[in-house]
């Protein structure tokens, strides 16, 4: 406990030194300091950060500040950019739903299934995670089964959601402590969702917890043109955590709640009956539909392989964003996620990752409504040290919108896009302003495995302009010219933030008007 304390509190004052150094000057004991001063002082906290860093208790974040009110460079990672870009693809673009969704529709109980894990060690190993819990978690044929199949050749499912888990699980756990509801439940996102906000599945339902459009709305999840709830973490955690609990005060086992949550009350009473009054899950297995049969091994399946993570030799990689390193501010002013993005010098798809409540990726304000940001903690410090002139210049980008210059507002209805070399989803649904699964969805696609040369239908959302042109036709160097930014130049040429970084690890920590930078 005292080891997390320690934590929080050097991670915290570490933070709030990185948002005190975007003032004009900085105050240290009350005496106002110069950026060089302040940095000298910081160095013991600095080395602190590191040992953090190093064992692995915080992540290695690109620092993407503005850095001309300081007028020095501030600390970045460019040799990490390239892990970066590859973690954040794996982040942003989540196809696992799908196989998550078929293993529990399309499992095959009769198959043979390579043994890889002895049943006497699965048994002692099933009966001490069943000590710990409230869910009756017994060694049978089919949770074997099914955990097996998922050691033989399910590894890099397990290994992604496991990354994904390292962002949401920390949000989750204090919700259901609230409401009473048995940390475990965590799982059961991933089982219902995959860790995948923006997901739908063939019915309809939304978001992490799967809310269909009535119980969202019976749960005060607010759906309109702008916004819908379902998708938001926290909000559409909560309604889940109300649900389950109403769910618990009918069946008194959290079992049936599963079942319950997943096929609905009316199908689990129906499984009771035809049982002859049973009320044990395993018991009324038979008698659930297919899904719902799959659904609690599924839930059980994953509760061991995340406990018994090491054992197998799993390998998750460190999310790059970590819910305590994010904080969330009301917004006051309509303004879209891109204005944000711009603002901040921040990857799109990182603001998208965080907000992924906004179906048109703008923020409305409405009376008597309440809708917040979240972003990382250094792009929230810049966003609040700089609101008027954030909201100012989403007031003007607005009214650009709104003008009827056709140059600026003409679209095609649908283009026609050629893989690349180097192309991955999210780089090609961030440079057309859509979504990863919109491109998915359109050209029918199952995973996000790209070839050379592919077609891909888009309907851009991005205005089709002389600059969409030059996008395709990336100059091997470019002049820095009075205005610049990393996010304009990369916008303009249709690359990432982070490879420009990564092809000028020195000149990107301090644009000068007149320099030279690689594009290619």
């Amino acid at each position: 406990m005292i080891k997390y304390l320690l934590f929080f509190f050097s991670s915290f004052f570490f933070l709030q030194g990185f948002a005190q150094v975007e003032q004009d000057s900085t105050k240290v004991q009350g005496k106002v300091v110069t950026y060089e001063e302040y940095k000298k002082q910081q160095a013991q906290k600095d080395s602190i950060e590191n040992d953090l860093i190093l064992s692995g208790e915080i992540p290695v974040q690109e620092i993407a500040l503005d850095t001309t009110v300081s007028g020095a460079p501030l600390k970045v990672y460019p040799e990490v950019d390239d892990l970066d870009e590859k973690l954040l693809n794996e982040l942003y673009n989540n196809d696992l739903y799908d196989y998550m969704h078929d293993e529990l529709v399309q499992m095959d109980y009769s198959e043979i299934v390579n043994q890889t894990l002895p049943t006497d060690t699965l048994k002692a190993r099933l009966a001490a995670i069943n000590e710990s819990t409230p869910f009756q978690i017994d060694y049978n044929p089919v949770l074997e089964k099914l955990i097996n199949k998922k050691l033989g050749y399910k590894r890099v499912y397990m290994e992604r959601l496991m990354t994904l888990s390292d962002y949401y699980f920390p949000l989750f756990e204090p919700y259901l402590d609230q409401y009473d509801i048995p940390l475990e439940m965590k799982y059961l996102a991933i089982v219902e969702s995959a860790l995948d906000p923006r997901i739908k599945s063939r019915v309809g339902a939304t978001g992490l917890w799967q809310f269909m459009f009535t119980t969202g709305r019976n749960y005060d999840l607010e759906v309109n043109s702008y916004v819908d709830e379902r998708m938001d973490p926290i909000k559409s955690t909560i309604a889940a955590c109300k649900f389950m609990s109403s769910l618990y005060k009918i069946y008194g086992d959290w079992d049936l709640v599963l079942a319950a949550y997943n096929s609905g009350p009316g199908n689990v009473n129906k499984a009771i009956r035809r049982s002859g009054g049973y009320k044990n899950y395993w018991n009324i297995r038979p008698y659930l539909p297919r899904e719902t049969a799959g659904y609690v091994p599924a839930f059980q399946a994953t509760m061991y392989l995340f406990t018994y993570a090491a054992q197998h030799g799993f390998q998750p990689q460190q999310t790059l964003y970590k819910t305590i390193a994010t904080d969330t501010i009301r917004v006051k002013k309509m303004i879209s996620l891109e204005h944000v993005a711009q603002f901040t010098d921040q990857d799109l798809e990182v603001i998208q990752f965080h907000n992924p409540s906004y179906k048109l990726d703008i923020i409305p304000v409405i009376k008597g409504k309440v809708h917040n940001l979240r972003l990382p903690i250094r792009d929230a410090a810049k966003f609040v040290s700089n609101e008027d002139a954030v909201y100012a210049f989403a007031k003007a980008e607005f009214e650009k919108i709104e003008k009827p210059l056709p140059d600026l507002v003409k679209a095609e209805s649908r283009i026609t896009y050629r893989v690349k070399n180097g192309d991955y989803l999210g780089k090609i649904a961030n440079r057309y302003g859509v979504r990863v699964s919109q491109i998915k969805r359109w050209n029918s696609l199952r995973s996000n495995n790209l070839r050379i040369g592919q077609r891909l239908y888009i309907h851009s959302r991005n205005p089709i302009t002389s600059k969409s042109s030059t996008a395709g036709k990336t100059p091997g160097t470019y002049k820095i010219k009075s205005g610049d930014s990393l996010w304009k130049i990369a916008d303009k040429y249709g690359i990432s933030i982070a490879s420009i970084r990564k092809l000028n690890p020195t000149t990107t920590d301090d644009l000068k008007v007149g320099d030279t930078l690689k594009l290619k």
